[in-house]
């Protein structure tokens, strides 16, 4: 499997069995939403699939009255040592995501360099409020006793977020630099 969803969905079962709209919950308590892209009808696919794999299993199916019908889910021995073996690898192995940025910072000297800094300074002033609204998470999160390890998701979005936000001011400045303004007028001034 390769489904981020799906690793969420085991480690989360690695607590206690539960049903998928317990599993959505607390997955959405973790803020798990900031890492892994997903929703309700997705969230039952991948349980279906997990349970087609032999990871996860059918532990009972509880009645209320007030609610529908819910299946309670249990991690199988083969979901723990999937579980394992795929966090494990995730952990050790770096992977490159191709993240978009990347796609326009390799594309980006076809803007003009004064688009390029308005567009850039743009993206600084939306890492610095992302940055901050992680810190202040962060910090009522540490505030009502949650332990560090359960925010170094956190932690490490704000590193990126940091690095990004460096990189980004020094590629301003760079931009900035008359020497580029010349040679970028020289290669596509002609063609803007």
């Amino acid at each position: 499997m390769t489904n981020p969803l799906a690793l969420a969905v085991l480690a989360e079962l690695m607590v206690e069995p539960m049903h998928p709209y317990e599993i959505g919950r607390r997955l959405k308590g973790h803020d798990t939403d900031q890492s892994i892209k997903y929703n309700q009808g997705s969230l039952y696919m991948v349980v279906k699939q997990l349970t087609k794999a032999g990871f996860i299993a059918s532990q009972e199916t509880v009645r209320d009255t007030l609610r529908p019908e819910r299946t309670v889910y249990a991690l199988t021995e083969k979901g723990r040592h999937e579980l394992f073996d795929w966090l494990s690898d995730l952990v050790a192995q770096p992977v490159n995501d191709y993240p978009q940025f990347g796609v326009a910072l390799s594309l980006m000297s076809v803007l003009p360099p004064a688009e390029s800094v308005r567009l850039l300074t743009q993206r600084l002033e939306r890492l610095n409020t992302q940055a901050e609204q992680i810190r202040q998470s962060r910090q009522s999160a540490g505030n009502d006793g949650v332990l560090w390890v359960f925010l170094i998701d956190d932690d490490f979005r704000l590193a990126l977020l940091e690095a990004e936000r460096q990189f980004v001011t020094e590629l301003i400045e760079s931009f900035k630099q008359p020497a580029y303004m010349r040679a970028w007028q020289e290669t596509l001034g002609s063609q803007a």
